[in-house]
């Protein structure tokens, strides 16, 4: 548990793949059209089916930085807070980043989101350094204003050994001995 703005957060790793996470609703590191190919948003697309591509892409595009949602076709969140952390350059860097999370998490708190996954933003195919990201993605969850929003707990899903981690050393510098 850390604390976010006097109440605290729940914050936990997984190792593993995002679309196997029971929350309420996972986030697709997407770019601004929305369109779902590789990485992340590939194995989505995959675990969820078409429609969750269909519906995004409906909405888009967005401009770099924006957070829309869709409904989570047949994963087991109940939605996908689609977060355009680059255009079709393919890059991102921290201010992408970091105002994609702040809409994400603008996203789920309009729904009333209990518990969100967050996979590791831009470290893909947007090549942004996963050390950076763990800090920018700590950064703006432990500083998003928690009155008027539900969420008490955040997980980040890191598909490998290097991301899982980097989170981990993050997270460990800011838990504070009792």
């Amino acid at each position: 548990m850390l604390e976010r703005n006097q109440t605290m957060i729940q914050i936990e790793l997984y190792k593993g793949d995002i679309t196997r996470l029971e929350t309420d609703a996972i986030v697709n590191a997407a770019n601004n059209h929305l369109w779902m190919g590789a990485g992340v948003a590939g194995a989505i697309k995959r675990a969820g089916g078409n429609q969750i591509e269909a519906e995004a892409v409906e909405k888009g595009p967005v401009p770099v930085g924006e957070a829309v949602v869709t409904t989570a076709g047949s994963l087991k969140a109940r939605y996908v807070i689609h977060a355009a952390v680059m255009g079709q350059d393919l890059t991102t860097d921290a201010d992408k980043i970091r105002q994609a999370i702040i809409n994400s998490l603008r996203r789920a708190a309009e729904l009333g989101i209990v518990s969100l996954a967050f996979p590791a933003l831009g470290t893909g195919v947007g090549g942004f350094p996963v050390e950076e990201c763990a800090r920018v993605m700590l950064d703006e969850i432990l500083s998003f204003p928690a009155e008027g929003a539900s969420l008490e707990k955040v997980v980040f899903a890191l598909f490998d050994e290097t991301g899982y981690k980097a989170f981990e050393q993050e997270l460990a510098r800011r838990i504070k001995p009792a």
